[in-house]
């Protein structure tokens, strides 16, 4: 089991210079855990990639109808009380931003409060840095 945040689960459904990297990690352990408003930052993403990029809509509409249907297998972490108690922590230790302070928050949950226990995957790099920081294994950017 794997906490995913957005940034690696993009390139599962937009073809992008990590997507091969990203469908191995999916491969290697299938079990994907998120943030329960996960899905509305890859729906948020692929929006905003179909302003700036029109001529790919059709193919932006495919990845959304994908990340629906490929959300329906995973696991959310939902506990919005003890999340949003980590996420205020960790704003106060870690320069992120909200968004990210919550799927970092939700991860903390995922691991039962033991974050040396999980594998977190992202490719942003100041949540992966935060991450490890936090004790968590981190695939992607460290």
């Amino acid at each position: 089991m794997r906490f995913w945040d957005s940034s690696a689960l993009v390139p599962l459904f937009v073809a992008e210079p990590a997507t091969r990297q990203a469908e191995r990690w999916l491969r290697a352990d299938p079990q994907v855990v998120v943030w329960m408003l996960t899905r509305v930052e890859l729906l948020s993403a692929l929006a905003r990639r179909r302003r700036d990029e029109p001529r790919a809509n059709r193919a932006l509409r495919a990845a959304r109808n994908e990340i629906v249907e490929a959300s329906e297998d995973w696991s959310e972490i939902t506990a919005v009380e003890v999340v949003r108690r980590h996420a205020e922590r960790i704003v106060e230790t870690h320069p992120l931003r909200a968004a990210d302070a919550l799927q970092l928050g939700a991860a903390i949950v995922a691991a039962d409060e033991h974050p040396q226990t999980l594998e977190l995957v992202t490719l942003d790099e100041r949540l992966a840095e935060a991450a490890a920081r936090e004790g968590f294994r981190v695939l992607g950017v460290s």
